[in-house]
């Protein structure tokens, strides 16, 4: 008999729960997870490449010791932040890391600005293989960044909607930062890397 009741008990204690959100917020929660996950793999694809990029522009424009300097802090000021899972639940850590790739993608849009005055940069094979690499992780940026977006969203309108805010309270679970329109618009825009037009006499 206690048995019996127990196992009443137990279905009746999950369908509440799943009719409350919690299964939804656990859902949610995870894709938040994994789609940060993917966006700290993007950011760091693109920062492993910034060494290499440098080193190439700094064989042809070694004069554009501000620029490149620019490029180097940058990367710097990123490396410094401990992108730990635990920054999506920091709304201030989180802001302070994406302003920092808000940096990294004007320092690299300078210095790609920069490239159009040395044609001999631009038609270098190691440089054209860089600028590739590049231009196809800002575009895997973008989307790992609108996936996490929409996970966020999902999220929240679960902890803020009724009856799952209940549920959402009792459990800790809370609102998650997301990309502002500020931060959007510092980083939403990948650097030029196309490089096919001529350059300026």
């Amino acid at each position: 008999m206690r048995n019996r009741l127990r196992a009443v008990g137990l279905l009746f204690l999950t369908a509440l729960l799943g009719g409350c959100g919690y299964n939804t917020l656990q859902s949610t929660d995870e894709q938040i997870k994994a789609g940060w996950a993917e966006v700290l793999n993007q950011y760091q694809r693109r920062a492993d490449l910034v060494p290499n990029l440098v080193n190439v522009v700094k064989g042809f424009a070694a004069q554009e010791k501000d620029v490149l300097l620019g490029v180097t802090q940058a990367r710097a000021k990123v490396g410094s932040i401990q992108a730990m899972p635990e920054l999506i639940n920091d709304e201030q850590a989180f802001a302070k890391f994406i302003a920092a790739q808000g940096e990294m993608s004007s320092a690299l849009a300078r210095m790609l600005l920069v490239v159009e005055n040395y044609p001999q940069l631009k038609s270098d094979t190691v440089f054209r293989d860089l600028q590739a690499q590049l231009e196809g992780t800002e575009n895997r940026i973008t989307v790992a960044r609108n996936r996490y977006i929409q996970a966020v969203q999902e999220y929240n309108v679960t902890v803020r909607s009724f009856p799952s805010n209940l549920t959402a309270m009792m459990f800790g679970f809370k609102v998650k930062p997301s990309f502002t329109v500020e931060n959007e618009k510092a980083i939403a825009t990948p650097p030029k890397v196309d490089f096919s037009a001529p350059a300026k006499p």
